[in-house]
């Protein structure tokens, strides 16, 4: 890794591109440093000790980070994620006009990510409100200074603004920079908070603790940052490992017979199950905030809770089903099988030992499904075992999130790595032909 950022920064245009996308990173740490007007910053240490204490890192992990500080990027890009989802399932042979958009190309693209911003500007006012309201009951009527619906709307307009800003500068990062945008916004979020969490466990293993149970707490301390270790080699090796379908062209065959293959990644989705996973289960859970003083003590607040709640077995569990059934949804996505096949034709290439066109569609489909049943269990284990150990022995909820944070940050690294690494295979080959 180290060896390809040292080649990276020898490239005036890979260069570029880093500086670029630091730039954009720094704008976005201000920015989540930037407290929303008309909120008491100070009360916004009674949700340490509220029931919204579990949710806020969950929710933090997702948007990026900012809202400790109720910053205008308090809400990150979360509002996006879910337009996303929304969208991306619409296109399932629901709304014609989607599916249409979905095969003209560029220009469909275009389009259906137009109506996806218009649709997380909508998801974003209501999850600002309902954030707002929320946090407000909890800190005793003392989040927002002036109780008036036109303070609330203002708020909503700002944190509605900061998401909308966030979204133009994750496509920045896309288009000029390195990586996924959404995913580096995520990402940045999770590395700023990383030493505050190091610290936090160290704080309550160690120091917080009586010199009689320290050399426990020692313990418990070096052994977490062992599993952390070994847990992230295992995500970096997975994330890596692929299956190679082989695949043969006429010509080549006539001449050579000669073979080629087409590498499918055992996780083909890499991280955006995860993350889409987080995004539905912390929207109607931060939504549901709203409601919780006039409503709290209802049967349908407490099965909604229950549901969309990590702390509980129920919501742990449907946390992982989202995982798995995200991991499928989107490895088609990605490795689109009808779009494979005629491309396979078109380029006179064939897998052996079965036909063009349909025969092989529904190949690659059988593959797809083998690949993602093992791609999903691995992804769901991995968020899932440390949202279970936190919620058996009363463990802090950031080591809960661990798993979670664990996927979002190996990935994003290694999608970048193989970024810069296509960037200067580029290079030589371009410096090959000149």
């Amino acid at each position: 890794m180290f060896t390809t950022l040292k080649n990276a920064f020898k490239d005036k245009e890979i260069r570029g591109k880093i500086y670029y996308t630091l730039f954009i990173l720094l704008l976005y740490r201000i920015g989540a440093n930037i407290a929303v007007p008309g909120i008491n910053a100070k009360a916004l240490a009674i949700l340490a000790n509220s029931s919204a204490k579990n949710l806020i890192p969950m929710l933090d992990t997702i948007s990026g980070g900012g809202l400790d500080t109720f910053s205008i990027f308090a809400l990150g890009v979360s509002p996006y994620i879910t337009a996303q989802i929304v969208i991306q399932l619409l296109q399932m042979d629901i709304v014609p006009k989607l599916v249409e958009w979905g095969k003209q190309g560029e220009v469909g693209r275009r389009k259906t990510n137009q109506v996806t911003r218009y649709l997380a500007l909508v998801v974003a006012f209501i999850q600002s409100i309902g954030i707002t309201l929320g946090f407000n009951v909890l800190t005793q009527m003392g989040l927002v200074r002036t109780q008036t619906v036109e303070t609330y709307v203002q708020i909503a307009i700002i944190m509605t603004a900061g998401t909308m800003l966030l979204t133009w500068l994750g496509d920045e990062i896309t288009d000029k920079g390195l990586g996924n945008g959404v995913s580096v916004l995520i990402f940045a979020g999770i590395i700023a908070r990383l030493p505050h969490g190091l610290y936090k466990l160290f704080n309550d293993s160690i120091i917080n603790t009586s010199s009689s149970d320290r050399i426990n707490g020692i313990l418990f301390f070096i052994g977490m940052l062992i599993i952390i270790f070994l847990v992230a080699k295992f995500v970096t090796w997975f994330q890596q490992a692929d299956l190679r379908v082989p695949i043969q062209y006429t010509r080549r065959a006539t001449l050579s017979g000669s073979e080629s293959f087409l590498p499918l990644k055992i996780n083909v989705s890499g991280v955006i199950p995860v993350i889409f996973a987080s995004s539905f289960i912390v929207t109607p859970a931060t939504i549901l905030e709203a409601f919780r003083l006039n409503h709290g003590g209802d049967q349908w607040f407490q099965v909604c809770q229950e549901i969309f709640s990590l702390q509980t077995t129920y919501g742990a569990l449907i946390y992982t089903f989202l995982i798995v059934l995200f991991t499928f949804f989107y490895a088609f996505v990605q490795v689109n099988p009808e779009k494979l096949s005629e491309n396979l034709q078109k380029q006179g290439a064939y897998i052996p030992s079965v036909w063009p066109g349909k025969d092989t569609q529904k190949y690659v489909s059988q593959i797809l499904m083998r690949i993602s049943t093992v791609g999903a269990i691995f992804l769901g284990l991995v968020a899932l075992l440390p949202q279970l150990a936190t919620n058996m022995w009363n463990l802090p909820q950031s080591i809960g999130l661990g798993g979670t944070s664990l996927l979002i940050v190996i990935g994003v690294v290694l999608e970048l790595s193989r970024q810069i690494d296509g960037l200067l295979m580029k290079r030589e080959y371009v410096g090959f032909i000149r």
